[in-house]
């Protein structure tokens, strides 16, 4: 009997088992799509915040220079000036020798600094008068940084200028050339060279915005046609030169106008006409200037205001002074002790005077031996005398 070849025999599975094993699969792989697309989205996400966030490659180099255009002629104007001017520029540091009371060491105390002007190559420095009032040395440091001892030639505290004299090579004194101050014009350009709050070789540009000015010195008499400018002046620009767009020396940087202390826009200097006739007198006269005077005191404006009277009262009268001479009377006390008024100064040469600036600018037109014409009033009475001027000291 023949056999049928041995078969194993294979079971259907189950329609269930079948059905689980796809959803399973189904699962698996759509889990792993979702994995794969945020993987994908991760990675394009990086590399796009990368790219947004990173600068470019030409942030990691030197920008190309853009070659400048050339300088306009009034830049170069004032470049040229600026190289010339400041080779006679000078820093001045007022000094104060003092002795210690106990080493009895001197020691020298720094009082102040300031900016002064090379005027000849003799070596005379010119500055104004408040930078060294209140010292008893001063040392001056040139544009190439070497240190002078300066010995003081003389000053004019009315006009607010001093002169130093330095020993140096004369191949380091370079001279400012000298302008006019008679021919200057509001709106035109100026230049001011100083070291403000120890800034050596400061320059600043402006233009003159007024003429005639007037300002006060330290002793109380006008210094006038002062010229006013906005080139910045501040501390330290005090005895620097002010010149015009040629580099000519026009004036001596001398105040400011600031009701707070800071620079305001208004700054004055004396007039070079008034340098250019003081300084040479100075060092001609081994700093004795003489000063024009009548030879008496007078009282404050608010004296006379007070006493409402009109003109400048003469206090005193000094023994054998041009005044004496020529018959004034100070004030005087009567019988009952108490003062009268002796004469009070109304004009002089014509020109009315109603208080001492008016009286100081006549005065200030003369010089020692003039004669000039005083007009007084004494008790209601005017009368007019002749008066030969006589030199007093300088304050």
């Amino acid at each position: 009997m023949s056999h049928s070849p041995f078969v194993v025999s294979q079971h259907p599975q189950h329609p269930f088992q079948r059905r689980s094993t796809s959803a399973v699969t189904l699962w698996l792989a759509g889990l792993l799509l979702v994995v794969a697309g945020v993987l994908i989205y991760m990675v394009v996400d990086q590399r796009r915040a990368r790219t947004q966030g990173a600068p470019p490659a030409s942030a990691y180099q030197p920008h190309e220079v853009v070659i400048p255009a050339d300088l306009g002629a009034d830049e170069k104007a004032t470049i040229t000036v600026f190289q010339n001017a400041s080779q006679s520029v000078v820093h001045i540091t007022s000094i104060e020798s003092v002795k210690d009371r106990f080493s009895m060491d001197v020691m020298d105390l720094p009082q102040g600094t300031g900016t002064g002007f090379i005027w000849d190559t003799a070596g005379h420095i010119v500055t104004n008068f408040h930078v060294i009032q209140h010292g008893n040395a001063a040392q001056v440091t040139l544009n190439d940084g070497s240190v002078y001892a300066a010995k003081l030639v003389g000053t004019a505290p009315d006009k607010d200028l001093a002169v130093l004299r330095i020993d140096a090579p004369a191949s380091k004194l370079v001279e400012l050339p000298v302008g006019s101050s008679s021919r200057l014009q509001v709106g035109q350009k100026v230049l001011a060279i100083g070291n403000p709050f120890g800034f050596d070789q400061t320059l600043t540009t402006g233009v003159i915005s007024g003429l005639g000015r007037e300002i006060q010195s330290v002793t109380r008499r006008p210094i006038t046609d002062v010229i006013q400018t906005d080139a910045a002046i501040n501390p330290g620009n005090s005895g620097g030169p002010l010149l015009d767009s040629s580099g000519n020396l026009i004036g001596v940087n001398t105040a400011i106008y600031s009701p707070s202390g800071a620079y305001a826009g208004i700054g004055f200097a004396v007039p070079v006409d008034t340098i250019n006739a003081i300084v040479p007198q100075i060092i001609r006269s081994g700093g004795n200037l003489k000063r024009p005077g009548l030879g008496i005191s007078i009282g404050s404006d608010q004296l006379a205001q007070k006493m409402g009277v009109s003109g400048v009262i003469i206090q005193g009268v000094g023994p054998g002074s041009a005044a004496d001479r020529a018959g004034l009377h100070g004030v005087d006390k009567d019988a009952s002790g108490r003062f009268v008024l002796g004469d009070v100064i109304v004009a002089i040469d014509g020109a009315p005077v109603t208080g001492q600036t008016d009286l100081f600018k006549g005065l200030d037109r003369h010089a020692v031996g003039d004669t000039v014409k005083v007009r007084v009033r004494r008790s209601g009475v005017e009368r007019e005398v002749e008066v030969t001027l006589q030199e007093i000291p300088q304050q």
